[in-house]
């Protein structure tokens, strides 16, 4: 057959390393050294909220108040608790005319202190933990980690934790049993192997200075918690505490074509979406930002998508343009890509992966219409014209793109923001990066990847 003819019937896969020129794989390696330093510096919601806001205030955006006056170019955020941000900047349109909205959420699988989390047992101090977020337990023994919270105490001091980032700086781990005897612990299953109430943090072994017996060791962590940071065992319980691994985001591969480390999953969606709403200066349309919390827990809570904080700030500057939009106008003409990252082909684990359709590294950013459980159970599933408008926008700015399925059917459940923006008749579509070893403390993704998701959502708040 006629080689025109096949390039136009059929929708070839294309790697990176072919569809992009030597300029741009260099581009991409560039943009993703910013990317690494973005990893580092935001491994916590809060953190990324925080790093996201600083770098949208260097483009001259404010914080949001309520009543302020809009016009066109106008740059604002809201900060839902430090947790979760909208941005906004007003285009040239009508609020009634719609909305272009990228959603992706800063939250990631960790180790949560629980509200008293410190306690010793054979002069060992331990912090209890609780997992938030599907995690497989045993990846988070022997590895070193770090610890980062927000408390806030009764009397209105707000106090930031970071130990285990720097070079200098002690580290923790979860001790695992040895192999010489754990005959019968290797013959469970992964995930009863190691329980997730054995998931406690080694704290330290010294005894508070002058005490000795029972309790001498918690007494001397909590002393030495107080001497740096001013708190006390009551305050674990205003805090938000979690562990994550101590080791930086990296290059991976020989040929460096790959970004490792953790909280990918989704600040390679997040970042790149932050980067192309920062770098539309003038849009058509006003362009949203929402970097959202808790989606790992089913978005729920204040900072959460199934909260109300996304509407309230949309109905705020319905209010501050005039008032004659209506909110489900507003809504109905929107259009929304829930930026999510997807499963990817892997050669070692083919039995959980579809065959023919899921999305392979190196390959574009992944459009996938529906996730969900079994019969496509708790999925947007985006309708045909929405999929359709969204290939224009790649096509015309030639993105490198593919389509996903995330595993075979019923091998698993998963899901994403695309159905709570749906709950408000938004269309939305979920477009993101393909990730190896998701949920994991180390994951894996590529820089043409990550950087074609920067272009993507470039040209879609572009759009007119």
């Amino acid at each position: 057959m006629d080689s025109v003819i096949k390039d136009k019937l059929l929708f070839p896969r294309k790697d990176a390393s072919v569809f992009l020129t030597q300029e741009e794989i260099k581009s991409a390696d560039e943009y993703c050294k910013n990317y690494v330093s973005f990893l580092n510096n935001a491994k916590t919601e809060r953190e990324t909220a925080n790093a996201a806001c600083a770098l949208a205030e260097k483009e001259g955006f404010i914080p949001w108040k309520k009543g302020a006056e809009i016009k066109s170019g106008g740059k604002f955020y809201f900060s839902r608790r430090g947790k979760a941000v909208v941005f906004c900047t007003i285009g040239k349109k009508s609020l009634s005319e719609g909305i272009s909205i990228v959603a992706s959420h800063i939250d990631s699988p960790r180790l949560d202190f629980k509200m008293m989390p410190l306690y010793e047992d054979s002069s060992l101090a331990f912090f209890d933990t609780h997992y938030y977020g599907n995690i497989k337990p045993y990846q988070w023994t022997g590895i070193p980690l770090a610890i980062h919270g927000f408390i806030a105490r009764h009397d209105g001091q707000e106090i930031n934790i970071q130990i285990g980032e720097k070079p200098d700086d002690p580290r923790f781990f979860i001790a695992d049993l040895l192999p010489h005897l754990a005959e019968e612990q290797m013959k469970k299953s992964l995930k009863d192997a190691v329980p997730a109430e054995k998931l406690d943090i080694l704290a330290g072994l010294n005894s508070a200075p002058g005490e000795n017996g029972s309790g001498a060791v918690k007494l001397n962590i909590l002393r030495l918690l107080y001497e740096k940071y001013g708190i006390t065992e009551k305050d674990f319980v205003s805090a938000e505490i979690c562990a994550v691994p101590a080791f930086p985001a990296s290059d991976i591969g020989l040929d460096r074509s790959m970004v490792g480390g953790y909280g990918q999953d989704d600040k390679v969606c997040a970042y790149p979406s932050l980067t192309a709403f920062l770098s539309v200066k003038d849009p058509e349309y006003a362009s949203c930002l929402v970097l959202a919390d808790k989606e790992e827990t089913g978005s729920f809570g204040i900072s959460g998508m199934q909260s109300a904080f996304f509407s309230s700030f949309i109905n705020e500057l319905i209010t501050a343009e005039g008032g004659s939009a209506k909110e489900c106008e507003v809504f109905s003409n929107s259009f929304c890509i829930s930026a999510d990252v997807n499963t990817c082909r892997y050669p070692l684990f083919k039995e959980a992966l579809d065959e023919h359709g899921e999305a392979r590294l190196n390959h574009g950013v992944v459009l996938f219409r529906y996730w969900g459980q079994g019969g496509k159970e708790n999925t947007n599933d985006a309708d045909a014209q929405t999929a359709a408008a969204l290939i224009k926008i790649l096509d015309e700015a030639k993105i490198l793109w593919q389509t996903g399925e995330g595993g075979k059917v019923d091998a698993g459940e998963s899901g994403t923001l695309s159905r709570f923006f749906s709950k408000l008749d938004i269309p939305v579509i979920d477009l993101g990066v393909p990730l190896l070893s998701m949920h994991s403390p180390f994951e894996g993704a590529a820089k043409a990847d990550i950087y074609m998701a920067h272009k993507a959502f470039t040209a879609f708040f572009k759009r007119r």
